[in-house]
Formats: C-alpha cells, sequence, structure tokens
C-alpha cells in the first residue's frame, strides 16, 4: 500500500493507479509592494528605490529618478566614475533584475526598473554636457524607444530572458536614443 495522502482509503484498496511524484506548483506572480521591496535588499535596487513602485507608468517614474539621480551624482563622480558605475550596474543588474523578476514570478516585471535607470545613465553621460531642454529630448526619445520597442529592441524583448533580456533591451534602447541625438546634432 502506498502512503499518498492525497488518496482516499478506497482509492487505495482498489488498486486505482496513483500519481507519481507531484511536481511543485508554481507560484502565482507576486505584486510588487512597498513590503516586498523592503524584503531583500536586492529589491530596493531592482525597484528603483521604491520608483517602480508607481501604479502608473513605473518605467517612465524609474527614468524620471535616473535623471534626477544623474544630476545629484554628476556633482561626485568623473567620467571614469560614472562609466565604472554604468558597467558594474549594467552586470550586477542582470542578477538584480533576475533575482527579482523570479522573485515577483514575472519575467520582466514592469515594477523592476534598474534597467531604465542603468540604461539612461549612460544617455545622459553621452549627451552630457547637454541643457536641461537637451536632457528632456533624451528622456522622451530614450521612454519612446523603451515603450515601443520597435525593431530590433522588440525582436531582443521577446527572445532574451532572465535577468540579461530585461537589462540588455533597455541598453539597445539607450543605443538607439543616443543615434536619434547625434544625427539630430548632425543635421544642425
Amino acid at each position: 500500500m502506498q502512503n499518498d495522502p492525497s488518496l482516499g482509503p478506497a482509492d487505495d484498496l482498489i488498486g486505482a493507479p496513483t500519481p507519481g511524484p507531484s511536481a511543485p506548483k508554481p507560484q502565482p506572480p507576486r505584486r510588487a509592494s512597498a513590503r516586498f521591496m523592503l524584503s531583500h535588499p536586492v529589491h530596493i535596487l531592482s525597484l528603483g528605490f521604491g520608483s517602480g513602485l508607481s501604479p502608473v507608468m513605473p518605467g517612465t517614474v524609474g527614468t524620471l529618478f535616473a535623471w534626477a539621480s544623474f544630476i545629484v551624482l554628476n556633482r561626485y563622480l568623473t567620467v571614469l566614475g560614472w562609466g565604472a558605475l554604468i558597467i558594474v550596474g549594467f552586470i550586477g543588474g542582470i542578477a538584480l533584475c533576475g533575482f527579482t523578476a523570479r522573485r515577483l514570478g514575472i519575467g520582466d516585471p514592469s515594477a523592476v526598473v534598474w534597467d531604465e535607470i542603468v540604461a539612461f545613465w549612460l544617455v545622459l553621460l553621452m549627451v552630457t554636457p547637454a541643457t536641461l531642454t537637451g536632457q528632456f529630448w533624451a528622456f522622451v526619445v530614450f521612454r519612446f524607444f523603451d515603450m515601443v520597442k520597435p525593431p530590433p529592441i522588440g525582436y531582443f524583448d521577446r527572445r532574451l530572458k532572465g535577468g540579461f533580456g530585461i537589462m540588455f533591451d533597455d541598453l539597445i534602447a539607450a543605443f538607439f536614443t543616443l543615434l536619434v541625438i547625434a544625427l539630430w546634432r548632425m543635421s544642425v
């Protein structure tokens, strides 16, 4: 006789087939909240210090946080410091974003905005010095590419999974943003 608690005694007695070891059921997706964010230090970074918890357009709010933090940190960081922060932020972001996405049970959660932050820091670093108006247009162009995901951004967004996929499509959006800005500057 098997000791499977899911079987009733009558099933066991009549020789009904018993299921094999049950596989763990996938957990339903979790909702990102302040409580979730504070449950692990990695979530604080990947959720953009709370900016990704915005109920409306968290990617845009995360990008606004990137802009504000760039203005503050730019007083203290050199170009080399920014380069190191962006490289470490990208490589570390693969693990950070992947960890938080797995904990939320969603492939690319909208609340995870570390990818927008690092990518927009790169854009701002490359366009500096720029006026506030120039930074605003960089913001608009970056948000367009990140939200609309025209080819090849959409291709990478669909094909690449995990933390690398989360980070990489925003890096491509940053590249296209910089390309548009370079073409605009050349035409003026």
